[in-house]
């Protein structure tokens, strides 16, 4: 049929997701740690990834029940110009996600407000919007990238001096004009549940969707 798009998605190297995240991602920046990479091909050219991984926090899945493997985290969706719905290429990541890693039950993402991100693709996608995060929430810019306190209390607790604060660490180690941002926008968080049972025992923390802010 004319006008139609022949749409692959599939495991992919992690060059060729970082090559993506590096071009067609706003954060320029690839995850690191173990993470499950996967390519969008459109009519033969490549025109993105989807990546999945632990995230920067260890409980992710605790507020819903879940230990650390059981859990994953929508890290990266980092596309160039493409025709294929964002929801569609997701879905197919889930299902191979889903059928590789049997004991994944819930993925989270979050939707950057700071990006005027509201969600849509995931609303589009059945997830269930469980809040945003709350103020509580601390980044820091290190050598030019946004970073979450969590990181920063991680790699600094086993080398810090006694009485030394993480960002003092980084400072001496790192980058001396490290500095903590204030004033950070929200990100929606959004839940996908990769089996009945989970999307039975998640309803109850469903809120309803945000909408996009027009400015």
């Amino acid at each position: 049929m004319s006008g139609t798009t022949d749409l692959i998605v599939a495991p992919c190297t992690r060059a060729a997701a970082r090559f993506a995240v590096l071009r067609w991602h706003y954060s320029r920046t690839m995850p690191v740690g173990k993470i499950a990479t996967f390519g969008v091909w459109e009519d033969g050219m490549f025109v993105g990834t989807v990546i999945y991984g632990r995230g920067a926090n260890s409980r992710l899945g605790s507020p819903y029940g879940l230990g650390q493997t059981e859990c994953v985290e929508l890290v990266r969706v980092a596309l160039t110009a493409h025709a294929t719905p964002v929801t569609q290429i997701i879905a197919a990541t889930l299902r191979q996600l889903r059928a590789s890693s049997p004991g994944v039950h819930l993925v989270v993402s979050y939707a950057d407000s700071a990006q005027n991100h509201h969600g849509g693709i995931y609303q589009a996608g059945n997830w269930i919007y469980t809040g945003h995060t709350g103020s509580s929430d601390c980044y820091y810019m290190v050598n030019g990238v946004k970073t979450h306190g969590r990181s920063v209390s991680s790699w600094s607790k086993p080398h810090r001096a006694p009485g030394e604060t993480g960002i003092e660490w980084i400072r001496r180690t790192v980058d001396p004009h490290a500095y903590r941002l204030k004033d950070i926008p929200v990100k929606h968080r959004y839940a996908y549940p990769m089996n009945r049972t989970t999307r039975r025992r998640l309803t109850k923390m469903s809120r309803p969707y945000p909408k996009r802010v027009v400015e």
